[in-house]
């Protein structure tokens, strides 16, 4: 997957089948799209585009309203692994500023869809609105493409159990702590990642090591408080463990407390080690436990559990 900051420095694409689009969560919709985007560009020898932007537009657009505590599914780095995961042939990351905002629909197709990336066909999700004041819509482009010689498809609203999926319906879930939820929607394991460092040494001498994790965005979204069943990935090696996420004085916009212990037998992360924890079910509510004992009971009830859940 090419990567391109500019659509100058995108140019021309051949045949370009092109979509646009924040992406946030990159979950079943987007990639309803994306399988769409990528079999279209094989039947007309082109190739599949994503014209996404950076920051998200609700940050620039209302900072200090929705913007202003707006929590991503996915940092940049994860949605490019993502994507990449995709078969996505052109990523094209945007720098979304006020002045770009203010770029009409038109402009935005007849000047940089054609007239920068040449787009053969371009394909929207449903209900997609772009351009200043969302003015554009999948009926614009269709009787835009009747005159400028572009074919313009729309990929219908794509459900979960009868109920639609949206990167609103992601936050909401992850923020409940309802992971299992949110991973159906995203039709992936969610996660968080970010620097590992040395953890409780009281546990570690009880055979549970320990360690923080410092997150790489504060822009991330965090789940809420409790205990989870997680997979953490470290140098491509996949480990069991309990994640426990803490928000100092119940301040959610604090940083967190994240902490995990590995259950499987795995080599000592150094300080500094790149590890991502992979959700997979809230197992309890954040406890206070009067003695040290009660905690080690505790935590080996939580890996039975863990154990249970994930083989």
């Amino acid at each position: 997957m090419r990567i391109y900051k500019s659509f100058d420095e995108a140019g021309y694409v051949r045949n370009a089948v092109v979509t646009t689009g924040t992406f946030d969560g990159v979950h079943v919709g987007h990639k309803a799209i994306i399988n769409r985007l990528n079999r279209l560009a094989n039947e007309v020898q082109g190739e599949s585009v994503l014209v996404t932007f950076h920051p998200h537009p609700r940050k620039v657009l209302y900072p200090d309203s929705e913007g202003r505590n707006l929590r991503l599914i996915l940092t940049q780095e994860e949605k490019i692994e993502h994507l990449r995961e995709t078969g996505l042939q052109n990523l094209l990351i945007v720098p979304f500023t006020l002045d770009f905002s203010r770029i009409t629909s038109h402009e935005f197709v007849t000047g940089y869809l054609l007239g920068k990336l040449h787009a053969k066909v371009i394909v929207v999700g449903y209900n997609h609105h772009f351009g200043h004041n969302r003015e554009g819509d999948y009926s614009y482009l269709y009787e835009l493409s009747k005159s400028l010689g572009f074919a313009v498809e729309e990929i219908p609203m794509q459900e979960i159990q009868n109920e639609s999926v949206s990167s609103t319906k992601i936050r909401k879930a992850l923020q409940e702590g309802n992971i299992q939820r949110a991973n159906a929607y995203l039709d992936h394991l969610f996660c968080i990642s970010g620097i590992a460092s040395e953890g409780n040494p009281f546990l570690h001498a009880k055979g549970f090591p320990t360690s923080f994790l410092a997150i790489s965005d504060p822009e991330k979204l965090i789940p809420p408080e409790g205990v989870y069943a997680i997979r953490a990935r470290v140098n491509d090696a996949a480990y069991k463990g309990i994640c426990n996420i803490f928000f100092p004085d119940n301040n959610y916009d604090s940083t967190p407390s994240i902490e995990f212990i590995l259950l499987e037998q795995a080599p000592p992360l150094t300080q500094g080690t790149k590890v991502r924890l992979f959700f997979h079910k809230r197992l309890r509510s954040f406890l206070h436990f009067p003695t040290p004992d009660d905690l080690i009971r505790q935590i080996s009830s939580d890996k039975r559990q863990v154990d249970e859940l994930i083989y």
